[in-house]
């Protein structure tokens, strides 16, 4: 098991990670302060009177801009594999009143700035309703239906992802190699010498592993038994590989 690419492209634009905003017939491209709502519509946080507020705004007569939002994987740790690049494209409007404070509670929720408590003075937001969704990965560009798109989730465990593999490569490594030979082992594959695997990759259907000497490392992915929900969830499932004791208790006659 692994996350679709609706569930790849619902993870990247989901607004932990920095963002381009290219704007019709206008210069940019423009970064953005940027976060995806539960529908996967793109909401923009955009400084009132600046050079991207005024490219954002409708033109006498329209209703919304044509926007594409390009946000490209930055990679936790060393050796990770990218996720890719996304493109959302659709329409964006600004948004006043009731529309804009729901907005920002959609907001918070994913980058509690304080900049939203500005919204409606010093701090525009805007929506964009995505029409249109293309993810770079592995080489090859997907077209994603949009509806597939909003109806994904991103993954639970982008925002603290870094946290966990650094906390398993600086207190769990005897731990999670035992544990990751074994399984390559029991799927048939023997891994190759050298140091210890690393998990360099994870999200709620398993991890990525690296494994050999730098310069001959190859990948390899282990799936969970079930999709976690949650980092609480995810330690409930590690408990039994990362507590010596309760391994040995598991596996005692």
């Amino acid at each position: 098991m692994q996350p679709s690419p609706a569930e790849v492209a619902r993870t990247l634009a989901a607004g932990r990670l920095p963002g381009n905003a290219h704007i019709a017939c206008r210069p940019g491209p423009h970064r953005v302060r940027h976060a995806a709502d539960a529908a996967g519509r793109v909401l923009m946080l955009v400084p009132a009177g600046g050079e991207l507020a005024e490219s954002l705004r409708p033109a006498d007569g329209a209703d919304d801009v044509a926007v594409v939002l390009d946000v490209q994987d930055a990679p936790p740790v060393a050796g990770s594999p990218t996720l890719g690049r996304v493109w959302v494209s659709g329409w964006a409007a600004p948004l006043t009143g009731v529309e804009a404070r729901q907005a920002a509670q959609d907001f918070v929720e994913i980058d509690p700035v304080g900049e939203l408590l500005d919204v409606g003075r010093g701090q525009v937001l805007f929506r964009m309703d995505p029409a249109e969704v293309r993810l770079e990965a592995a080489g090859r560009i997907t077209d994603i239906d949009p509806d597939e798109y909003a109806a994904a989730e991103p993954d639970p465990l982008q925002a603290v992802e870094w946290d966990l593999l650094t906390d398993l490569a600086d207190h769990h490594v005897p731990e999670m190699a035992e544990f990751i030979r074994r399984q390559l082992a029991d799927s048939g594959h023997r891994g190759p010498d050298g140091p210890p695997p690393r998990v360099v990759r994870l999200d709620r259907y398993g991890f990525v592993v690296a494994l050999g000497t730098p310069g001959r490392e190859y990948r390899a992915r282990l799936a969970f038994p079930r999709p976690v929900a949650d980092r609480a969830d995810l330690a409930r499932l590690l408990h039994p590989v990362l507590c010596r004791r309760c391994a040995e208790r598991a596996t005692a006659p």
